[in-house]
């Protein structure tokens, strides 16, 4: 018999196939896809591709031989800037493809993700001051001299001899992206937008720090250095070849950068003395803090409602700690003198040296080690989680705030990194230590973003995704649920800790706030938050200054947990004996980071599916 009709057949469906997976392809990559997942996927993945710090943020492909992208650095020109407006009506007009209604539970929330992720970064546009870096391109705390070393030694990978090439083309490359910060801020200048001189000033120290070493001793160096005696794909005289081009590149093109921003830091300081605290001054300054409010809470609350919230909690948490504060005897002063004293107590502090340095990092690592093993009782197949626990780079403890989390890479090169900044450990008694391993660690960031990385049904844009309210939020309430887990049981200095830690968030409502839409001046808002608090001077003033460079940022935290609580209860009280709060946080985390909306909008779909299946049941 002839085989020829099998053949014929075979290379049909052959054809078929190719012509499906071309058609998929197409679908996919150029016209309209499939699904809103695969849209959302596609969006993200085009703008990955304009920005390569993204791309080596999120891992899998640096030096491998798809690595076009790790010895560049993204651009933060005008010019980038338009053309990620651009690039975001694009997105919008293709997200009007899909009707809402007619799609699945949950690519609605993909789609509602994706259009109210569009809107907001689009109604920026009306400020068209905002620089390619946004409010001010060299910022003291996260200003592009700040965050580019930081990147350079956290986040590019150095595993193999392409990557170790890379990491060296982006020292050189560091160079030209602070000439375009340093444009940036001047073009900012000649339209009436400076930094506040408190800013201008903290900026330049921590310029004048990071380049005070020699370049062969600098972090950028000697980091790297280090690293590369851990790849196998170079010899000694390779690896010695690479570190002098380091060592080149930071002396002939980072360090005269960093001299000419100091240059034009000091040239706007005439300018920056005139200029208040907030941004309520700057050209449509109101309008400009209401659309970052809304941004960074993901709510439609006025200034004067978030305010109202900050001085409700303020006086609820006060109250709370003078309770606690009486049953150890110390019961004279104000909430914040008690606090104060109690934190220059001796007994509490470790020596400011090198040993003690080491064993706070020690002691942080020990609190998430016993964390880890109590989250079985209170989530679903909790994650297992690689968390490194490392101090702020010294050059940049001057102007950094007190503890910040770094994701892990997505293909697991490299882990998630709590930093903590111990420039001073008399600003760190340790019993305030507990409540910031539980927010920045585990269940916090690094909890909830672990969890939302396994949530393989969800595109990647909602495995990635961050909104300041819920992910400041669920860190916020991550310190509340320890307490609830009985870690603060027999530890009240602790448990003090954590309630003037939830109480600082509560007074940032009112200082932001205050700065931003009331014309606070820096000192009234360190007087304040330092009299309430009772936190240490020098630790509130980089506080204040940090809300000062990031309006509204603050409000996140306070905003989220409340909602977060809030919705905890109300499941609480319409499912009665059934609610189970493992089930709860399962419903707070699986979808990954979400604006407060639709976050309400998944727990009432969860009450209603609960009382569905008890109805069932009976």
């Amino acid at each position: 018999m002839s085989r020829a009709p099998s053949r014929t057949r075979r290379r049909a469906l052959l054809a078929l196939a190719v012509v499906a997976l071309l058609y998929t392809g197409y679908r996919a990559f150029i016209g309209t896809p499939f699904t809103v997942g695969q849209l959302a996927d596609r969006q993200g993945l085009y703008a990955l591709l304009h920005d390569p710090e993204a791309m080596t943020d999120v891992g899998f492909i640096d030096g491998t031989l798809l690595d076009w992208h790790s010895d560049q650095l993204s651009s933060i020109s005008l010019a980038a800037r338009d053309a990620d407006y651009r690039r975001e009506a694009g997105f919008l007009r293709e997200l009007a493809g899909f009707d809402p209604q007619a799609l699945s539970p949950q690519d609605q929330i993909t789609w509602q993700v994706l259009d109210e992720h569009r809107r907001t970064a689009l109604g920026f546009q009306r400020f068209t001051w905002l620089s390619g870096a946004g409010l001010y391109p060299l910022g003291p705390m996260d200003g592009v001299q700040v965050w580019i070393p930081r990147f350079l030694q956290f986040s590019h990978v150095v595993r193999n001899a392409r990557s170790a090439r890379h990491y060296v083309a982006r020292l050189r490359a560091f160079g030209p992206k602070l000439d375009e910060a340093i444009a940036a801020m001047q073009w900012q200048r000649d339209r009436g937008v400076v930094m506040p001189l408190a800013l201008v000033e903290r900026a330049l120290q921590v310029t004048r720090d990071t380049v005070a070493a020699k370049p062969s001793a600098h972090a950028l160096v000697t980091g790297f250095a280090q690293r590369l005696t851990e790849v196998d794909d170079l010899n000694d005289a390779e690896r010695a070849a690479l570190v002098d081009a380091a060592t080149s590149a930071v002396s002939e093109v980072i360090y005269p950068a960093y001299a000419r921003a100091a240059a034009a830091l000091e040239g706007i300081k005439p300018l920056a003395a005139a200029r208040g605290a907030g941004v309520g001054d700057l050209p449509d300054g109101a309008a400009y803090y209401a659309a970052m409010l809304r941004e960074m809470t993901t709510t439609d609350y006025t200034p004067a409602e978030a305010r109202g919230l900050g001085l409700a909690e303020v006086a609820r948490i006060s109250a709370e700690m003078d309770r606690l504060l009486v049953a150890q005897d110390l019961g004279e002063g104000t909430v914040g003198e008690r606090m104060n004293a109690l934190a220059r107590d001796p007994r509490y502090l470790l020596p400011n040296t090198d040993e003690g340095r080491a064993r706070m990092v020690a002691r942080y690592q020990a609190i998430l080690d016993e964390m880890n093993g109590r989250l079985p009782a209170y989530f679903r197949d909790p994650p297992s989680t690689r968390l490194e626990v490392q101090r702020v780079p010294p050059e940049q403890q001057a102007a950094g705030p007190g503890a910040y989390y770094m994701s892990p890479a997505v293909d697991g090169s490299r882990p998630g990194i709590f930093f903590v900044n111990l420039r001073d450990l008399k600003a760190n008694p340790q019993w305030g230590i507990k409540t910031l391993a539980y927010h920045e660690g585990i269940p916090g960031h690094h909890f909830q973003g672990m969890v939302a990385l396994r949530q393989h049904d969800l595109p990647w844009f909602r495995r990635l995704a961050w909104y300041p309210a819920y992910g400041e939020g669920w860190a916020l309430y991550a310190e509340r649920l320890a307490a609830e887990m009985g870690l603060y049981a027999e530890d009240p200095l602790a448990d003090l800790g954590r309630l003037q830690a939830e109480l600082m968030r509560a007074v940032r409502l009112v200082v932001d706030t205050g700065l931003h839409a009331e014309g606070w001046s820096r000192e009234r808002a360190i007087d304040y938050m330092t009299s309430t608090t009772g936190l240490e001077r020098n630790a509130v003033t980089s506080e204040v200054e940090r809300y000062m460079e990031s309006p509204g940022q603050a409000c996140a935290y306070k905003i989220g947990q409340l909602k977060i609580l809030a919705l905890r209860e109300k499941a609480r009280a319409a499912l009665g004996p059934a609610f189970d709060l493992k089930d709860f946080h399962a419903v707070v985390l699986a979808h990954g980071a979400l604006p407060l909306t639709l976050l309400a909008r998944q727990v009432d779909e969860y009450i209603a599916s609960q009382r569905g299946k008890d109805v069932a049941a009976r």
